[in-house]
This record gives C-alpha cells, structure tokens and sequence, in this order.
C-alpha cells in the first residue's frame, strides 16, 4: 500500500484560489442557510465576509444553526456566528453587523464594495430590497431559499438573469375579514384576530384590521347587541351607536386586564349572538366572563394544569389563559410606555408579545368551540413557521458557494437555477439545475422603463395610502418621493428619517392627479424609481380601494376578487401548500426532460419557512 501524499493536493487552480482569496462577499442573514454558508465560505478559501443579521439567538435555533450554543442565547446572531466560524480559518477577516438590511448606513455605495452578495433570509421583504440594492450596485446575487424538505438557488444579475421579482410571487394566505371578525371555524382565523389585537392595542392599527363584530349589516345587529357594546361606546345625539377606537377605550381604562378582558370575550360576544342570522347553521359562541367561577381554577377540555412535559407544547387551561392575558397586559402596556412614539412591534420571539397572542387565541378558540393549541404550535402558527431542516439548509448552503466559484471565476453564464425537491425524479437525481431565465421586459423593477397601473378613485385616495399601502406595502419601497411627470414638481417628500413635507393627508384629485397622470416614484435607498400611471376608476368591483396592475397588457382583464368579502388581506401568513404545488410542478416538468439540465421553466419562490 503506497504511502499517503506529503503534500494535499488544491481541488482548484492557483489562479481561482488567488481569486477567492481577493473576493469581497456579502452575506444577507446568520440563521440556518447563514451559518452553514458562513462555514462554507471559510472553508473553500475566502478570506473578506462581511456579516448582517438583526435578530439575537433563540432556544429554538440551536437544532440546526450549529454556531450557536445555549449561552449563546439572546445574543446578536451576526457576532457570534462571526466568533464562532473564525475556528475554521484563524487568518480571514470577518465584519459583522448586528443591524437590519433596511438602515440606510447599507446603500447602494455599499454594496458596490463586494464581488458577490449570498442572501440566507427568511422573508420576502428582506429579500426584495436586497434584489434591488443588487441591481443597482450591479453586484451578482445568490438568492436561496428552504421549506422543509424543498430549495432553491438563483443567481441574479442585472441585465444577464431575470431579478427576484421578475415572476410573480406566490400567493399569499387570505382570510376574509368578516370570518376573522364574526365566524372563525379554524385555530389560525383565531391567531390572525389576536394578531390584529395587539396592533390595535399596542402598535400601528389598520383599519382593515378591526377586530371588532362587523356593524356594516344593520339587519344582523340587535338591541342585544348595542346594549352589549356599551364598553367601548357612547349613544350619539340620534340614540344610535358612535363606536370608539378599542385603542382609545383599552387606553382610557389603563389597559385594565379585568374591563379589555369583558369587552372582547363577553360584550363582543354578546353582540355577534344578537346577530342570529350567522347562527341559523352555526354552533352559537360562548361568552366568558373575567370573574365567573367556572373558569376560576377549571381546565379546558384540552388543556392540562399539570406539571409534566415542556411547558411551551402543553395546552393552557382557561385559567392559565386568563392569568398570561392578564400578565402579558401589563408587560406589553410597560414596554409601550418606553417607547419613545408609543408604539410597539408584534415579534413572535418577544416573550410577552408571543403570550398575548397565544392566551388571547386560545381563550376565543374556546368561545368558538375550537380546539385550543399549545403555545408552540400558535407560534408556529402566528410567526409563519415552516418546520426547518438542517440537511435542506445544508444542501443549499453548498449549491451557492458551487455558483459563487463561477461567478469569481468569470464564468456567470455558466450559472444555473437550481432546485431541490423531496423525492428523485426520474433520474434519480435531487437537485434539479435548470437555465437561468432572460430578464422579464416588462418587470417593474429591473426593466429599462418600469411602469405600473394603479386603478383607483383619485378623490378618495391620499398620498398617505398612495405611500404606505401602493409604493411601500404592494411595491416593496422604503423610502419614496412622488413627482408629477409634467416638471410641476413634487408633492410627496419623505427624508432619510421618515419626515414627510406634510401633504400625506390631501388626496390625489388635490394635485389634479387624473385619468392618464403618471407618477414619478423614487427610492433614494434603493435608487429605484419607476412611472405611476393613473387609470382614474370611480368605484372598483368587489370594494377594493384601489388594484394595482403590473403588466399593462392586462389592463382590460377582469380581476379576481381578492377574497370572500372582496377586500384585500393583511394577512402575512404564506400559503406553503402552493409553494409545493408548484415545486412538484417544476419537479415534473424535470422529469419530462428526462433529467436534462437545461430545463428552462416558470420558477416558484421559496419565500416562507424559518432558517
């Protein structure tokens, strides 16, 4: 048996060693893909990363991010990846931010400082901005993503690839605001509606979101049903109702347990009942009241009040509901008071938040008959958690870096679309490689002249909808200025702090915005712009406020309703049974082209999951 080589022998050439030592990369996010690609980077030679990530280390990372350690828990993710991963490579230099993508301090001149950015994120704004700060620095992007035992991995460059949102998004899980409101039959419509309830009580509240009964039928309501809102109501001049916001009466009460607790699960209740229509084929709600003995020390039929197994995955009796309500008011008002604009953020791993939401779903899951559900299986639920797994994240982590020594190598066309799916195809193969898509001429982000449509009453739409809903919300903006394409100059100035010139609250009609008026929308962040056009709609099929039509060609067509009762949703709740639908639509189409690699298809987006 020969004797083993002295010397080990590079798997690459000098001249691509020497090129991925001088390499700059970026990675985008520190959770399960980030760690793995952190490991990964260091150990097939790169020697200058630069870091970002914003979140701290939970209990529930240490499965699969393998960087972290139970100390390591609450601290910045970002820093101690950077610790950790220098024991695979004493000599590289390793900068990292425990900041969010979003803060200016990372603009465009920024990104241009690297050769190749690798996004490991979890979420489709983050990824959004990315794509654009990208196209704009024209630095390559590794986009990547997992759900459970799905992948995926593309290479983004401007003018040679379509960007991230050159295709459709996947559909997003809507639920019709009349069932979140009035009818929940499923555990999740009772999660959404809690969810609503702390951005009403606690954050920025949409009115799109209300969570009180819907007064919008009168033939519904009652005198049962006035008589029951007297707590956050006052009788008007003509003896009706005139509702106040729950904020404004959750804040006149001090946010007292015992008061919010009898308005949203006795009085609330009490109201839908006299609405006996909705309960003709319906199993009628229960009311709760905050002192009723039968919930004083009483299981609920699901729940246990014993001590045994891990406290998160057991399910809370009525009583334990009652008290983490009570207790995670008081929390969350202490947290609100120290805040300097008062308001807070709804994050599923901010214990006192996570508690409100899971004790207030439970307690309406049990007025509704539903069965109740742990606090773990709420979380998963409400911060739209796909279960992760460690060898998927693993797998993908290592498909970028085999893209990121092409494009180093100056062989990007040599780049692929790659995909991972459960089961082999024909071929037996895993990983799917297929063609990199041509840019979409008609995207409206990465085309030469991006232009949308935006179908909307002028009269009743302000520059504050037109900012935060359209621009922000629809379009994926940060920061954006509005100007009328006629050089009569702007009219929505928003500064590097949010600070706006004060005409968010006039209408659009006000600055003679009609049929046919374009727009100038700038992101100074992102510089990102694109052209508004205006088809001036007096009143919108199915009660939407305004629709929004990328591709122009369809301008005619006859959109869908968005849901049941024809209003959009603000749910953020991914629909993971499409991703997979059209995953095993790709993973055939695979199969039909007897494993060639060239394979060029309509690409789904991995956008949900937690790495």
């Amino acid at each position: 048996m020969a004797a083993p080589s002295a010397e080990r022998k590079s798997c690459y050439s000098e001249s691509l060693k020497e090129q991925i030592h001088a390499s700059k990369v970026f990675v985008v996010g520190a959770g399960g893909i980030g760690c793995e690609l952190l490991k990964n980077l260091v150990l097939v030679g790169y020697k200058n990363i630069s870091l970002i990530d914003l979140d701290t280390i939970d209990v529930s990372n240490l499965n699969r991010q393998f960087l972290f350690r139970k100390k390591h828990v609450q601290k910045s993710k970002a820093k101690v990846a950077r610790e950790s991963v220098l024991a695979y490579g004493k000599d590289v230099e390793i900068t990292a931010y425990h900041d969010s993508i979003f803060s200016s301090d990372y603009g465009v001149s920024f990104f241009k400082q690297f050769n190749i950015v690798l996004n490991a994120l979890d979420n489709r704004a983050a990824r959004t901005h990315v794509n654009r700060m990208c196209l704009a620095a024209r630095v390559p992007l590794i986009e990547a993503g997992t759900a459970g035992y799905f992948g995926q991995v593309q290479v983004i460059q401007r003018g040679l690839t379509e960007c991230y949102e050159c295709q459709p998004q996947p559909a997003q899980k809507s639920y019709p605001g009349c069932t979140i409101r009035n009818t929940p039959s499923e555990p999740v419509h009772c999660i959404v509606w809690a969810k609503h309830l702390f951005n009403q009580l606690f954050g920025e509240p949409d009115p799109d979101q209300d969570v009180s009964p819907d007064t919008e039928d009168p033939e519904l309501a009652g005198e049962a049903g006035k008589s029951a809102l007297i707590g956050e109501a006052k009788a008007d001049v003509t003896g009706g109702i005139e509702r106040t916001s729950t904020r404004t009466w959750a804040e006149e009460t001090g946010y007292n347990a015992a008061k919010l607790f009898n308005k949203l699960f006795r009085d609330d209740v009490h109201y839908l009942l006299s609405m006996e229509n909705l309960w003709k084929k319906r199993q009628p709600p229960v009311p709760l009241d905050f002192d009723h003995q039968s919930i004083q020390g009483a299981d609920s039929e699901n729940g246990s009040n014993g001590d045994g197994g891990i406290s998160d995955q057991r399910v809370w009796s009525l009583d334990e509901c009652k008290q983490v309500f009570s207790d995670s008011l008081a929390d969350l008002r202490q947290l609100k008071e120290e805040k300097t604009d008062n308001t807070l953020v709804w994050d599923k791993d901010e214990t006192a938040a996570m508690d409100f939401v899971a004790s207030a779903a439970n307690l309406r899951m049990h007025i509704f008959h539903i069965g109740s559900k742990s606090r773990f299986d709420i979380k998963s639920m409400a911060g739209n958690i796909i279960p992760a797994i460690a060898t998927t994240n693993a797998i993908i982590a290592a498909v970028q870096v085999m893209e990121s020594l092409k494009i180093v190598s100056g062989r990007i066309d040599r780049c692929k679309a790659t995909y991972l799916v459960r089961k082999p195809n024909t071929q037996k193969k895993l990983l799917n490689p297929c063609q990199l898509e041509k840019p979409n001429s008609k995207c409206y982000v990465c085309s030469e002249k991006p232009e949308v449509t935006l179908q909307v009453n002028p009269a009743t739409m302000t520059l504050q909808v037109l900012r935060d809903k359209v621009l922000k919300r629809e379009l994926g903006m940060q920061s954006p200025d509005v100007e009328l394409d006629d050089g009569k100059g702007t009219i929505l100035l928003t500064d590097e702090e949010g600070v706006t010139d004060g005409n968010e609250t006039k209408f659009l009609s006000e600055f003679s915005i009609s049929e046919g008026s374009r727009l100038k929308c700038d992101d100074f962040l992102q510089e990102y712009n694109l052209i508004v056009i205006i088809d001036a709609i007096e009143e919108l099929e199915g009660g939407d406020t305004y629709r929004l039509i990328v591709d122009r060609s369809k301008l005619q067509a006859k959109p869908e309703q968005s849901n049941a009762n024809g209003s959009k949703s603000e749910s953020d709740e991914d629909d993971l049974m499409e991703i997979v639908a059209n995953v095993s639509a790709r993973k055939r189409v695979a199969e039909k082209g007897s494993g060639d690699d060239e394979v060029n298809t309509k690409k789904p987006r991995l956008d949900t999951g937690i790495l």
